[in-house]
Formats: C-alpha cells, sequence, structure tokens
C-alpha cells in the first residue's frame, strides 16, 4: 500500500476516499444529468464497485482519482484525477478524468481541480504527456479540457470501444496536453497568478 497525497488548491482538497463518501457517489451517479454524457446510470451496486477500483488503484499507485472536498463547505463533490484507460488505443497513457454533483457545477472546481491532477501528473510523476476525452457534445467538459491547455487531436478521433456499435456517445473526440505545451501554458501570466496545487501525505 503506497500512502495516497493530499493535492490542495485555494477552494479544494483532492483526498483519499472515504466509507462515508459513498452515499453521495451513489447519488452523483444515479443523476441523469451528471450521467448525460454516459450510455447509463449507475446502480448502488455498480457505483460501490466502481468506487472500490479506485480505491485499489490510488493504494496500489500513490495516485489516481481523488475525492474532492470543498474546503469549509461540502465534504464531497465527485471526483478529480489521473488514470490509465483500459481499451486500446491509449493504453500506454495516462488521462484526466472528473465527475462532480450537479451542485458543484459553474463555479471552476473541475479546472481547479484537474489543474492539481495535471501538475501532480507532471512534477511528482514526471509524465511526459496527459490526455482526455469525451462525446463530441459534452461543451462542458471541453471547455475545462481548453482550459487546461490541452489540444484537440482530430486524427486521435475514436469510438469508444466499450459503448455498443451504432450508439449515438460511441464517438470521442481525444484531446492532448504534452509536458513541453503545459510549461509552455504556466508561463502566461493568467496561469502564473494561480497558486501551485499543495501535495501532502494523507
Amino acid at each position: 500500500m503506497i500512502p495516497v497525497p493530499t493535492l490542495a488548491t485555494p477552494r479544494l482538497r483532492l483526498r483519499d476516499w472515504r466509507d462515508e463518501d459513498l452515499p453521495a457517489f451513489r447519488a452523483l451517479n444515479l443523476d441523469r444529468e451528471v450521467r448525460r454524457y454516459f450510455p447509463s446510470l449507475l446502480t448502488p451496486y455498480e457505483t460501490d464497485t466502481f468506487a472500490r477500483s479506485i480505491r485499489e488503484f490510488l493504494s496500489e499507485n500513490g495516485w489516481g482519482l481523488w475525492a474532492v472536498e470543498v474546503v469549509g463547505g461540502a465534504p464531497f463533490i465527485g471526483f478529480v484525477g489521473l488514470g490509465r484507460p483500459s481499451f486500446a488505443p491509449f493504453t500506454e497513457c495516462v488521462e484526466v478524468g472528473w465527475r462532480l454533483s450537479r451542485e458543484a457545477w459553474g463555479q471552476g472546481y473541475a479546472t481547479e481541480a484537474a489543474r492539481a491532477a495535471v501538475a501532480f501528473g507532471f512534477t511528482s510523476l514526471g509524465l511526459q504527456e496527459i490526455v482526455a476525452f469525451t462525446v463530441p457534445a459534452n461543451r462542458q467538459s471541453r471547455r475545462v479540457m481548453e482550459k487546461l491547455g490541452m489540444t484537440h487531436d482530430e486524427a486521435g478521433d475514436f469510438l469508444h470501444p466499450r459503448v455498443a456499435e451504432g450508439h449515438a456517445l460511441r464517438p470521442h473526440v481525444l484531446y492532448r496536453l504534452s509536458f513541453e505545451a503545459w510549461g509552455l501554458a504556466r508561463m502566461t501570466p493568467s496561469v502564473i497568478a494561480q497558486p501551485a496545487p499543495v501535495v501532502g501525505a494523507r
């Protein structure tokens, strides 16, 4: 078991999961708006299985999909972090991803937390590239990717192998961010003004 670091931003804490996070996580995955760009809702059992796999990955690697809490506010609003896609053609890549409760939308939390996760990936893990993907219609997530400095790799767009053939949500767009591009982006005044995430043990 590897200690899971906590990432702190001005408004958020990205931390290891707790058992008391599960009820809110189950509700999140039963929200049709949150799951709008997924083929289906998740049952409580499916959510618990998913959460268990997230926690196992974190304990085995010391990084992954962190639970997110608002400092001085909601104790759990979803997850943000890094993962290894388990399907072709991105099995050798690391992706940044997020899923937040509807109550947490529209406040910049996804971007703030994802920036911390990306910074951890490049500085602590030594990654050379981080990817992200979603369905073309998911403009909210695509805006977050663009705010992170990611660029759309049209040649890399793909049909998700875990979505049924012919399903409207099968086509996905691919975004990429290299270590070099991330470093250059941090040289701009708008990014420099943002505090870097504070990393600590759990």
